[in-house]
């Protein structure tokens, strides 16, 4: 009885500690919605109001259609996807060949990769930007892309060749023996059983370029080539901050993220799982 006694109250504990963490992230979330459907004389009036007396979509209509976070957020869209999709893919083939062939020196060549991750941002951003500027690739997407992907592929080849490790070789042995080649196997057979691990990294890589503004306010100063993390800052002038507009803004670059981990949901917690067992 004891010990059915000390499992359910850390069992009770455990998730009274979780429960407090989700309130203090939701609160700022939900405060900053009920702020959006505010007019400006409300958002401005002191003590303030937790609902808003009135909804008032005005604070959307001007985000969305009289400003230019439609082109933030085309930006931000266009460059997301194709990191996720290179990172990954040059990640994927990386980690398999280092999970299933015999390199000399794996380890130190493991390292090595690891240890590009580990560099600190700012300390490379300077000679980036020299580099962009003197071969004439500054100010464009092209950068972002090259930056994050060569930043995020390191981190992905290190989770993806756990995940390869952990899948089955003796079912590739036996693909091989049927006359599938090396290559037909990975797409064939490693790569629909590795979906959860894949996917899961493909949505953090998602998450990190779509919230990341230290890279993008480095090298885009175009206004048509903004993200939207830099874009926010152009609610905040130097007539006041724009709260309405500002936190309508946030909300709305919100919806992308949590739409990928609802329809993602399931592959993402199985990729989590497979990654923590592994461990």
């Amino acid at each position: 009885m004891r010990g059915k006694t000390k499992v359910r109250l850390s069992l009770f504990l455990t998730y009274l500690i979780l429960g407090i963490f989700i309130i203090v992230m939701i609160i700022p979330i939900l405060w900053g919605f009920l702020t959006s459907l505010k007019s400006t004389g409300e958002i401005s009036r002191f003590p303030p109001t937790i609902f808003p007396e009135a909804i008032d979509m005005a604070n959307y209509y001007k985000v969305l259609f009289l400003s230019n976070f439609s082109t933030y957020f085309k930006n931000s869209c266009i460059i997301t996807f194709l990191c996720v999709i290179i990172s990954t893919i040059i990640a994927g083939h990386a980690a398999y060949a280092l999970a299933r062939f015999h390199i000399r020196h794996k380890e130190q060549f493991m390292f090595a990769i690891l240890m590009t991750s580990m560099v600190p941002a700012v300390a490379l951003l300077i000679p980036l930007y020299i580099i962009a500027v003197k071969i004439g690739i500054y100010n464009t997407r092209f950068m972002l892309v090259l930056v994050y992907t060569a930043w995020r592929t390191p981190m992905l080849t290190w989770i993806l060749k756990g995940f390869f490790e952990s899948t089955p070789e003796a079912i590739e042995e036996a693909a091989l023996i049927d006359g599938c080649s090396r290559l037909r196997t990975f797409y064939r057979i490693v790569v629909p059983i590795s979906q959860p691990g894949i996917v899961s990294s493909a949505l953090l890589t998602a998450v990190y370029v779509w919230n990341d503004f230290l890279v993008s306010f480095t090298f885009v100063t175009k206004e048509e080539l903004r993200t939207v993390s830099v874009g926010l800052y152009s609610y905040i002038t130097q007539y006041g901050v724009q709260w309405g507009e500002l936190l309508s803004a946030v909300m709305i670059i919100i919806i992308p993220i949590i739409i990928l981990f609802v329809c993602l949901q399931k592959k993402f917690v199985d990729g989590m799982a497979a990654g923590a067992v592994k461990g």
